[in-house]
């Protein structure tokens, strides 16, 4: 009896030491690297910086970039191939301001239509209602035009 007490005190004192401290590796912190891989030609390798980077390292940003068909190594600005996009687009100008002027008149449509109520969900879906496009009759009407369209899941 007095042995079966001592083990039952031992496992209760045992289960209490597990509590606070670490509580455990957390696997949302942990990214993945790419495969260390060795180049053709170690001259091309950079050089090491301190603080810096290397080429294991994930670039978010930049994989996105290629997985959608841009140069994730452009520095920036306008890609050479889009410029006659950018000039057909711009040819009536451009208004540095408009993000903050577009700010402001939105702002103004919710004060209208909140009146003083706090804008929700369905109030918010009722504000922006009658700016929301359809997209089957739209789908429907570029298919017409001859345009091509990807396809699209059937409504419901």
């Amino acid at each position: 009896m007095r042995k079966a007490l001592l083990t039952a005190l031992l496992l209760l004192g045992l289960t209490g030491c597990n509590r606070g401290g670490n509580p455990g590796p957390d696997e949302f912190s942990v990214l993945p690297t790419r495969p260390l891989t060795l180049p053709e030609n170690l001259a091309a390798l950079p050089p090491p910086t301190p603080g810096g980077g290397n080429l294991t390292d994930p670039n978010p940003t930049g994989d996105a970039i290629a997985v959608l068909g841009g140069n994730a190594t452009a520095a920036g600005g306008i890609p050479a191939g889009d410029s006659a996009l950018v000039a057909q687009v711009a040819r009536n100008g451009s208004d540095p301001a408009i993000r903050s002027l577009l700010a402001a008149e939105d702002a103004g449509l919710r004060n209208r239509a909140e009146r003083g109520s706090e804008l929700n969900r369905a109030r918010y879906l009722r504000v922006y209602a009658g700016q929301a496009l359809d997209a089957y009759p739209e789908l429907l009407r570029f298919r017409n035009l001859g345009v091509q369209v990807p396809s699209a899941p059937p409504p419901g």
